[in-house]
């Protein structure tokens, strides 16, 4: 099943789930200085950041590739959501039209097929940026007993790329998310889009591993990057 795929079948339940994804969107905008008029968020999902902006605007822009999630966006006169996938160069040459002051990316990025390329792409649009992007570190431990290499990219490749394209604060975060059973942790790890729909475990493998899953909570390592 493809990422997007993936967002859109869990799409309704998303909301109850994205309890680490609201706290990136609350860490971004907290680090706001200005009040931005014309707004880009890139992987907008159901619209958390959108939500989440206290101050009013002329303009909010949201690109998702799920479509199932586009369907939950606030929509309003001065809010436009679109399908589109940042992977997809054509995506950028269709939001020339528009002249954006700042874009924002909470917990998308980490998606990208080639981050260099975006990277590239983003500094060339000359505007502000708030990205937030997981790392490796999501679910350390969890890929460590079950032997998988992890789905992310790391931060000090993340770093390296970001370097070679803005002039920015560089953070790194880590969260922790705990459960009430071990059950509840897997259940999370499916209906919150944040396992990339990838699947190597078989049953058994899973099952032994619920079974011998050492700790109470889920970690999570997050980059952000703000120019």
């Amino acid at each position: 099943m493809k990422i997007s795929e993936e967002f859109s079948k869990h799409a309704p339940e998303y909301e109850s789930h994205n309890i680490i994804q609201k706290k990136v969107i609350n860490k971004l905008l907290d680090d706001m200085v200005s009040k931005p008029q014309f707004i880009l968020d890139l992987g907008c999902g159901n619209g958390s950041l959108c939500k989440s902006i206290t101050w009013d605007y002329e303009k909010f822009v949201g690109i998702d590739f799920a479509p199932a999630m586009l369907e939950l966006h606030p929509k309003a006169k001065n809010i436009e959501v679109m399908y589109g996938d940042f992977n997809d160069k054509k995506l950028f040459e269709s939001l020339k039209s528009y002249q954006f002051e700042h874009i924002f990316s909470a917990s998308a990025l980490q998606w990208s097929k080639d981050l260099d390329t975006l990277f590239s792409t983003l500094a060339g649009l000359n505007t502000k940026l708030s990205l937030a992007i997981f790392t490796s570190g999501t679910f350390k431990t969890l890929h460590t007993k079950a032997g998988i290499e992890p789905l992310l990219r790391d931060k000090e490749e993340v770093n390296r790329l970001q370097k070679k394209y803005f002039n920015a604060n560089f953070e790194i975060l880590e969260y922790k998310l705990e459960f009430e059973s071990v059950r509840e942790m897997f259940r999370y790890i499916k209906r919150s889009g944040v396992s990339g729909s990838r699947n190597v475990l078989s049953y058994t493998q899973t099952k032994k591993l619920m079974r011998e899953y050492p700790l109470s909570f889920l970690e999570f390592e997050i980059v952000f990057i703000t120019t």
